[in-house]
């Protein structure tokens, strides 16, 4: 048998009702906000960032992984990928996704549940313009979730790339590569949880009542839900 790891009893600062504003989008903004600063401060929080994602295959069977929330708008968050990546492949076959942020050190975590929208290429084509040369030049070496036969091969790719578009200095010196974009989740529900002694935590979800962003009031009712 497994040995079961320590139990922690969680004792973070749970959340009232009474300060919840009546749209997400001032309270997600302001947890990703206290987030950053504790990493910033206390270092234990890192990539305050990296959101969990859940896609759906045409088969139905469900895939998580990592990536970095590198758009978040009051029309929602977002994140940048290979569009022929499995994530992308997924939301070819379906929409609907769910992502969450995660910050174990501060007993938070934010959850979203909707369908995934892909960016325009006004907002793709700035952002990839502000990445890393090196990670510009990765996005066309790497054919996301593809088996590679080594490193080596990898390797001698991103050199080939990195000899047609040599770093200098310039936000357009590698263009977008044609299988590349971005997604951002049009939420149904924007979760806020906080961890509480005995597992009796705080679960405030702010549920879609009408169309609008995550700073329209009108848009979200709210809901206590059960740990």
């Amino acid at each position: 048998m497994t040995e079961v790891s320590a139990r922690i009893d969680y004792d973070g600062d749970g959340i009232e009702e009474s300060t919840l504003p009546p749209a997400p989008w001032s309270a997600i903004t302001s947890w990703l906000a206290d987030a950053r600063q504790r990493q910033a401060d206390c270092g234990d929080v890192p990539e305050p960032d990296a959101l969990a994602l859940a896609t759906i295959d045409e088969t139905g069977q469900p895939h998580v992984r990592t990536v970095l929330m590198r758009y978040l708008e009051t029309d929602g968050p977002g994140f940048y990928t290979n569009l022929e990546s499995r994530k992308g492949l997924d939301l070819q076959a379906s929409s609907a996704v769910a992502a969450s942020l995660t910050w174990q050190a501060m007993y938070r975590a934010i959850r979203f549940v909707g369908r995934a929208e892909p960016l325009p290429p006004e907002v793709v084509e700035p952002y990839f313009a502000s990445r890393p040369w090196g990670s510009r030049i990765s996005a066309w070496t790497s054919l996301q979730s593809q088996p590679v036969a080594s490193r080596d091969e990898l390797e001698t790719t991103y050199a080939t790339y990195a000899a047609r578009w040599p770093d200098d200095g310039k936000p357009d010196d590698v263009p977008v590569p044609p299988f590349w974009g971005g997604y951002r989740i049009v939420c149904e529900e924007v979760e806020l949880w906080g961890g509480r002694k005995n597992r009796l935590h705080d679960r405030l979800v702010y549920v879609r009542a009408a169309a609008g962003g995550l700073d329209a009031a009108a848009s979200w009712r709210i809901e206590r839900r059960q740990p």
